[in-house]
């Protein structure tokens, strides 16, 4: 079996379009793409990156990651991603024009549980948001790696969204970069469990 894990980068009040780019993604007159750009740095990317994985991406995510990256197969990153399988969830049908894609539809949620149940890599989730609440309104996100940044958007797609459910995290490593932003990994943790102060 293997776990499915979301890296997300996110601003303080939880919005995670498109950090990395101004055309990114504009939908819904976003107009902040590149937000997390000047705040770049630490290499525990590289570290998450270096690990052997798969993917699983969303429609829009696989389209930009396509356009990208097997153009720039040089570097870590570049490299592991060219490398990885690529699970693409998509309600449609799509050109899979990058090596080693493979397209899931119709009943997305069975297919991805027999993903998971299957031997193989971690799956890495980028960006992705519309899967993203799929996976957590079905249980099926098992660690978030999230890097949060010192920075507030007031709109845009969320990470936890319309697809949050109630669920415990267990805090598994952290760490404070000196431009602010706070790395911090968290797996499943069962149950929310309350109490009282009185």
């Amino acid at each position: 079996m293997r776990k499915i894990v979301v890296l997300t980068f996110i601003s303080l009040d939880g919005v995670m379009q498109a950090p990395g780019g101004k055309e990114e993604d504009i939908s819904g007159g976003f107009k902040y793409g590149g937000w997390s750009v000047p705040y770049a740095g630490g290499d525990t990317m590289i570290k998450q990156m270096s690990m052997p994985f798969d993917l699983l991406l969303g429609r829009k995510t696989y389209e930009i990651f396509a356009d990208y990256w097997p153009k720039h197969n040089d570097g870590v990153i570049g490299t592991s991603l060219n490398k990885a399988k690529k699970y693409v969830v998509s309600s449609g049908d799509i050109d899979l024009t990058w090596k080693d894609s493979i397209l899931i539809k119709d009943d997305v949620v069975a297919k991805i549980k027999d993903l998971k149940n299957e031997d193989g890599p971690m799956l890495q989730v980028h960006g992705s948001s519309v899967l993203i609440q799929t996976l957590l309104k079905n249980d099926l996100a098992d660690e978030l790696w999230l890097k949060t940044y010192p920075v507030t958007l007031g709109k845009g797609k969320r990470l936890f969204g319309e697809g949050t459910i109630p669920a415990a995290f267990e805090l598994i490593e952290s760490e404070t970069l000196p431009t602010g932003v706070i790395v911090a990994s968290y797996k499943r943790a069962g149950a929310v469990k309350t109490g009282s102060f009185t």
